[in-house]
């Protein structure tokens, strides 16, 4: 089998392209521009790199055919205020991305979206509720669902998998910077000895996944019997508090967290996804607890792995 992974040398992309190697011998290929993703987090990546831009499609021909497209590329910067550039990227890329599938006869695309859509609703989440995005980041990925939809009702020989993706946290997530994940930036802060520092009082929750899931998810996705958009986290929301707390388990530390005033007049105070729809048509049943998920990175990081 051979699998094309777009944004393949982002945090996520590039988990999915080792799993695919790893665990089902496949031969892989990754499309990125390289504009926020970075060639390290494919350290020891066996397969081959298309440097591309998702709006193009002179990338076309150079992938050639696959059994099926993992759709990751994005802009995932949530603070992205260019509205324009946001939804070229996230919406048309995609739109680029069927185009594709529909000339080299690929039958299958499972592409990212993300619990953005949901914005401030009420927990749990549910897939079928109307989206309420509070930022232009997520009203692109509730287009894309959208699009998705309509692509698989003209297309019916096509399976169209959404997954929309919570806090997602763990290996390779290092070089996104400032959109690392919380638990990422809470360790670093605690390896330089300081106090990590969260809004008061710590007591914000929300639904954590482990990347590793995450790759669960979008592999069970392979054998979907049909079209479908999906949540994928834990349907376990945890607060900061238990965060630091796993933390300083698991570095053997002891540092207080450090509460300061939310300066946002809008934040996600709660995020829990409801699985249902995901274990009844993926099969997908989270394996890591948040306290098991940190204990396993911190292991990670402390070899000095990225």
């Amino acid at each position: 089998m051979r699998y094309l992974v777009t944004g393949g040398a982002g945090f996520i992309g590039s988990n999915i392209a080792f799993a695919l190697e790893e665990e089902r011998k496949a031969k892989v290929v990754v499309l990125d521009d390289f504009s926020s993703g970075d060639f390290r987090t494919l350290s020891g990546f066996g397969g081959d790199v298309v440097a591309g831009d998702i709006l193009s499609r002179d990338w076309f021909g150079r992938v050639g055919k696959v059994d099926a497209v993992f759709h990751q590329a994005a802009v995932v910067d949530t603070t992205e205020t260019d509205q324009r550039r946001m939804m070229a990227v996230n919406v048309d890329g995609f739109r680029n991305v069927l185009e594709y599938a529909l000339e080299h006869g690929v039958k299958r695309v499972v592409y990212a979206s993300s619990a953005a859509v949901y914005g401030n609703s009420e927990c749990p989440m549910l897939e079928t509720q109307t989206p309420t995005p509070e930022n232009v980041y997520g009203f692109s990925k509730a287009i894309m669902d959208n699009l998705a939809r309509e692509w698989a009702e003209v297309h019916k020989d096509m399976t169209l998998v959404g997954l929309r993706y919570f806090n997602v946290y763990g290996p390779r997530e290092y070089y996104k910077g400032k959109m690392a994940s919380m638990i990422f930036q809470l360790y670093r802060q605690m390896k330089a000895g300081k106090r990590p520092r969260v809004f008061k009082y710590g007591e914000q929750t929300r639904d954590f996944v482990y990347v590793k899931d995450l790759v669960r998810a979008n592999l069970n996705a392979l054998d979907a019997e049909r079209s479908c958009v999906c949540n994928a986290a834990t349907g376990r929301p945890e607060n900061f508090n238990a965060v630091i707390d796993a933390l300083n388990k698991g570095m053997g530390t002891d540092l207080a967290p450090e509460y300061f005033d939310n300066p946002y007049g809008f934040y996600q105070n709660r995020t829990q996804a409801d699985l249902r729809q995901a274990k009844a048509l993926l099969n997908y049943r989270p394996e890591w607890s948040l306290a098991d998920g940190i204990a396993d990175y911190v292991k990670i990081l402390e070899k000095g792995w990225k």
